[in-house]
């Protein structure tokens, strides 16, 4: 009977259970240490004391009061451009009050343009008519005084009255022919107009009349 040849450790081939890491491994670990132990359980205690104060938080409303860091810069920029939109619209209220007051002020010293351009037309008006009146009245002007009443000499007074009013062609006579009902002063013609209402206004008549076939431009017939 052969030999048989006897097994021993090397005579098997190496795998990797031949090279064991060093320390111990599975159940054989090592005692951990104390911290390490304690990590969990203060994990735990840090984890409730949060959620505590949460619920309080919550319930007791104070968690409105809470301010971020990021908050609390949202909020000092919301309350600058608040107080320089503030700052703005107070300076144009008090930049168009000042302009109003300067408008109204500048309107209360100045006439506006319709009461200006009425009191030039006013003004116009006013000097054209004396301008008028001087041109138109003509002391030159031919006047006959006709005395219709019984008083002797009374058309020859009127007419030293318009002598002695500048009038330089002024004659009395008594009248021939038909008479008005009252006491007159006829012009011939239109451009004599102002002339015998500057007549009728210094001898104190009211009644001054355009009429036809006058022997002289302007006639005065003087009645009771």
């Amino acid at each position: 009977m052969a030999k048989q040849d006897k097994e021993t450790y090397d005579s098997y081939e190496k795998d990797v259970y031949d090279n064991p890491p060093a320390g111990p491994m599975g159940v054989h670990r090592g005692a951990r240490s104390a911290a390490s132990r304690a990590m969990p359980y203060v994990i735990v205690i840090i984890v409730a004391l949060l959620a505590g104060l949460l619920f309080w938080s919550i319930y007791s409303g104070e968690i409105n009061n809470l301010k971020m860091p990021w908050s609390s810069q949202e909020s000092s920029t919301t309350s600058s451009a608040e107080k320089s939109k503030s700052g703005e619209s107070k300076s144009k209220s008090q930049s168009d009050s000042a302009s109003g007051n300067k408008t109204d002020a500048s309107n209360a010293d100045s006439p506006t343009d319709s009461q200006q351009n009425d009191q030039n037309a006013d003004q116009n008006a006013e000097q054209t008519d004396n301008a008028t009146a001087q041109q138109a009245v003509n002391t030159g002007t031919e006047v006959r005084v006709v005395n219709a009443t019984n008083i002797t000499g009374y058309a020859q007074s009127k007419a030293d009255v318009l002598t002695q009013a500048g009038y330089t062609s002024v004659s009395a006579s008594n009248p021939t022919g038909n008479v008005p009902s009252q006491t007159v002063v006829w012009y011939q013609n239109e451009t004599d107009k102002a002339t015998a209402e500057n007549v009728a206004q210094t001898l104190g008549i009211s009644n001054v009349q355009q009429s036809d076939g006058l022997v002289t431009p302007i006639v005065v017939v003087l009645l009771d």
